[in-house]
């Protein structure tokens, strides 16, 4: 598709500045990643619901929310992958840039993947890794995901089928099986509160 004809407007809106005093916070995208059943919805909305008492302006992307939405078109290739975090990275941009504390819960399973939402997101992208082995998620199975992996009826299942990369460098890990959902929630919150102050 030709962009000859877009012109993006930005020079006559509010200021970023402007809407971060107003919230009194900076804008954050904090990217989780992990394996399905690894807890990374339920630390976010954890810390949310934290940082939401203490008077923070917050949401939350999550992954299964945008596929019956936004992303609903696309499928588990690692075509519609790439373009489902490029979709997902390009609105916490835009939330980020509204002064928006916003988390993101995807899995995110390649390391080009991480690469292109902090190419998008910029400084904005704080990136957390939450740690669970396949083993402990499957025990877990929350959503009956591991089941019809291996009965065979679920494909190109994370972990199993398609290839699930441990990052290199994350800013944050969160290791939910060694600590509790509180500790992990206490963790996220600690590390993220320098990046949400005014200078």
């Amino acid at each position: 598709m030709s962009t000859e004809h877009i012109h993006p407007e930005f020079g006559r809106f509010l200021k970023r500045s402007d809407k971060e005093t107003l919230l009194q916070q900076r804008g954050v995208v904090c990217w989780m990643y992990g394996l399905s059943g690894s807890g990374k919805s339920t630390v976010a909305n954890a810390a949310e619901r934290v940082l939401h008492q203490e008077g923070r302006f917050t949401t939350i992307l999550d992954g299964d929310n945008l596929r019956s939405g936004l992303n609903k078109n696309l499928g588990f290739s690692d075509d519609d992958r790439r373009e489902n975090i490029r979709r997902t990275a390009e609105v916490a941009k835009v939330f980020a840039s509204q002064g928006i504390v916003t988390f993101v819960s995807v899995i995110t399973p390649r390391l080009e993947f991480r690469d292109l939402a902090r190419d998008i997101t910029g400084d904005d992208f704080f990136e957390v890794y939450v740690r669970a082995s396949y083993e402990t998620c499957a025990a877990r199975d929350p959503k009956g995901l591991y089941k019809k992996a291996a009965d065979g009826t679920l494909t190109s299942f994370t972990g199993k089928d398609s290839l699930f990369e441990e990052p290199q460098h994350p800013d944050l890990i969160l290791d939910t099986e060694s600590a509790s959902l509180e500790d992990n929630t206490f963790q996220l919150i600690e590390a993220l509160r320098s990046r949400l102050t005014l200078a």
